[in-house]
């Protein structure tokens, strides 16, 4: 029997606090339960198990991120859009680290597919081609993006740059003009010698 006012979407946001909290790999059922002081059988009628938690608290977080990305591209183009972008990423990761690390969980393609990450995608791809870029370019210029902005997060999330001078900030910026660039500037595909 459910316990009165538990819901897999309570459970859900409670899982993406937890995260937050003590980090997306440290979620679990029985962490959950202990939360709410519930038995953890009592949580198995909203959750299967903790992977569909995480993979719960993974879509949470793709969507919220869409959700901040939307508003912050409506009405930019060019390095405005790309910096909006950028930053809601960084300022994601900051707020919520746990929930960030989910957003980067491995889901099955079905879940995939039906999740907020097809709209990341298409609304990087719309900013791509305010660079005039097409296919295939547009899928690398897609990556290298997600390679950039999660690379840094990460790296800066994980003390990489607290030891060095400059400042984040300053590289963070750096970085974005440097993007822009090369977005505007992107190279022509090699052509194949063999003919």
């Amino acid at each position: 029997m459910a316990r009165v006012g538990l819901t897999p979407e309570r459970l859900t946001e409670a899982g993406a606090e937890l995260a937050d909290e003590v980090g997306f790999e440290q979620v679990t059922v029985s962490e959950l339960a202990r939360r709410f002081d519930v038995k953890v059988a009592s949580l198995y009628s909203h959750v299967r198990n903790s992977h569909d938690l995480k993979t719960r608290i993974a879509l949470l977080a793709l969507t919220e991120l869409a959700d901040r990305a939307a508003d912050a591209l409506a009405g930019r183009a060019g390095k405005d859009a790309l910096a909006a972008l950028a930053n809601v990423y960084r300022d994601y990761a900051r707020e919520h680290p746990g929930r960030y690390a989910a957003a980067q969980l491995r889901l099955d393609p079905r879940t995939a597919a039906a999740s907020a990450g097809v709209r990341h995608a298409q609304m990087t791809r719309a900013l791509l081609r305010g660079y005039d870029l097409t296919e295939p370019d547009q899928t690398h210029a897609v990556r290298l993006l997600g390679s950039v902005f999660h690379g840094y997060v990460s790296l800066e999330l994980g003390g990489g740059f607290s030891h060095s001078a400059p400042d984040t900030e300053e590289t963070w910026a750096r970085i974005l003009d440097a993007l822009d660039t090369l977005l505007r500037n992107w190279p022509a595909a090699p052509t194949d010698p063999r003919g």
